[in-house]
């Protein structure tokens, strides 16, 4: 009896401390895909608003830095990455050749996820902030009209090893859907 209590003790404890560990996954200074969908979304606004004055605030502003993501802006139709804060080497450069670690067409992938109605993500390998070596990155694009330059997207991404592709699509496409009212 002493020992299926203790044993129940133990496991009870294990369990209890359960959410502290599936937590730590996702630690506080990690962006979030709901953030990111927000983030891409104001951006896209903002440009579609403020047209092509407002391409330079996407390069060293921190409205749209955040923990470990930041927003840029590319071109597909011209080939050209627009805006991009950490990595203002990239600014004017063609992007559509350009290949991660893995040999993947990375912005040849965005341009089409950002072909589809409200956006989508895409998986890739690039550095995160801080780091040497690539990590898993997942972004979500979005394509907007700004003024005399229709082909603009922005992106914005998650360094994430769990996540699927199809789940954050479908999570992109729950936040376009308009809210109901509760009764």
């Amino acid at each position: 009896m002493r020992k299926t209590t203790i044993s129940f003790a133990s496991l009870a404890l294990i369990l209890s401390a359960a959410p502290t560990w599936v937590g730590a996954a996702s630690s506080p200074d990690s962006a979030t895909p709901d953030e990111v969908i927000a983030k891409v979304h104001e951006a896209a606004k903002y440009l579609h608003d403020k047209g092509q004055a407002g391409f330079p605030d996407f390069n060293n502003n921190a409205r749209w830095v955040w923990k470990d993501s930041y927003v840029f802006v590319f071109s597909c139709r011209d080939n050209k990455m627009i805006a991009h804060p950490l990595r203002p080497d990239l600014v004017g450069k063609p992007i559509l050749q350009m290949e991660d670690e893995k040999g993947n067409r990375l912005f040849q992938k965005l341009c089409d996820a950002g072909d589809n109605t409200g956006g989508g993500w895409v998986e890739y390998w690039w550095t995160k902030p801080g780091e040497a070596k690539a990590s898993r990155k997942i972004s979500y694009t979005q394509r907007t009209e700004v003024s005399f330059q229709p082909d603009v997207r922005v992106g914005a991404g998650i360094y994430d090893e769990t996540m699927s592709v199809e789940e954050l699509n479908k999570m992109a496409h729950q936040a376009l859907e308009p809210k109901k009212e509760a009764p």
